[in-house]
């Protein structure tokens, strides 16, 4: 690497001049899309910097507080939300948001209000907190057709109607990927800048992988289909080597290596949740959307995953997403399991 050129860089793509060359392509844009996603961006570098200094800002630990999963919060947790609430409504650009942490969706004052429901899960994998494990922010993002006044029904719709999807991982950097319905391009900060710089541009899975995600502690509860497909993994009866395991535990850190390296993530419906653990609307929803933008395949068990359409704010969904030959292989697992039964 050369480090010197590297150092006199000045055409440096950021994310917000990568947003206005988009935003260029479509005449009728009057930059609303581009003011919302400077919000999101402004609320993923202010917890960036709390997870950064958390340990010597007493921000690990608990809250004393549960969300409305049942999960006890972490102060960060609480923190990160608060930072994203007040970001979005501030953008004057949003009219319905949905978190992980709150029971019901919140409909911004008319005086705030634009066109974009937001849903999010402001800080995914927080009981790795405290052991310095990468988490991060994932959302995702509907526009309403038409004028009216908003309800949670502008967000209980299919994946599939989502706008643009995106997570900014806390990790040994701060990372950032975005999709905005044309391809998938990760960003990363630049703490001297204070700038996230284009560094992984139209990201693309490769069509099939080495790696399987899943948490096999959970096995002994595991529906035939996984347990055949992991086993395959292990055991390839066709003489190829056997794939590796990797499993972080935290969806964002999970899906980013995924969507790099190529490979499968598995969160599967198992005995003890037969509607499965993961959100849909802010985890299944985002991660399904960038995962099928950059040439893969998200699936539930029993169909497409952006097809879904949920009934509650947070309701769940078995998920298994990758490259697109390795959800295939485990898709023919359930075709067959469903025509012997």
């Amino acid at each position: 690497m050369d480090h010197g050129a590297d150092a006199n860089r000045t055409d440096l793509m950021t994310i917000t001049r990568f947003v206005l060359n988009e935003q260029s392509k479509h005449p009728e844009s009057r930059g609303d899309f581009t003011i919302l996603l400077n919000h999101i961006v402004l609320g993923c570098k202010f917890v960036c910097s709390s997870v950064n200094k958390a340990g010597l800002a007493k921000l690990i630990g608990l809250a004393g507080e549960t969300n409305v999963q049942g999960e006890e919060q972490k102060k960060l947790d609480v923190l990160s939300n608060e930072v994203f609430m007040k970001a979005l409504k501030s953008s004057g650009r949003t009219c319905v948001l949905v978190s992980e942490e709150e029971e019901e969706a919140t409909i911004v004052e008319p005086a705030l209000r634009g066109k974009y429901c937001v849903v999010f899960d402001p800080l995914d994998g927080s009981s790795n907190i405290d052991c310095g494990v990468s988490i991060g922010t994932i959302f995702g993002i509907y526009a309403l057709k038409d004028v009216h006044e908003p309800t949670i029904e502008d967000v209980l719709l299919p994946g599939k109607n989502m706008v643009a999807a995106g997570y900014c991982m806390y990790g040994s950097s701060c990372t950032l990927v975005l999709s905005t319905g044309a391809g998938v391009n990760g960003f990363t900060l630049d703490p001297s800048l204070g700038e996230f710089i284009l560094t992984h541009p139209d990201i693309k899975i490769p069509k099939q992988g080495k790696i399987y995600s899943v948490n096999e502690g959970n096995a002994k509860n595991w529906d035939g289909p996984t347990a055949a497909y992991v086993k395959k993994c292990k055991f390839p009866e066709d003489g190829s080597s056997p794939k590796s395991l990797r499993y972080i535990g935290s969806m964002v850190a999970d899906i980013h290596r995924t969507l790099l390296y190529g490979g499968i993530f598995l969160y599967p419906a198992d005995k003890k949740n037969p509607n499965g653990k993961l959100r849909i609307l802010y985890e299944v929803f985002p991660m399904s959307f960038l995962m099928e933008q950059a040439g893969g395949q998200a699936f539930t068990g029993k169909e497409r995953a952006l097809d879904l359409v949920p009934n509650k704010l947070h309701d769940r969904s078995p998920i298994v997403l990758g490259s697109y030959d390795d959800v295939e292989e485990i898709k023919a697992l359930y075709a067959a399991e469903g025509k012997a039964q």
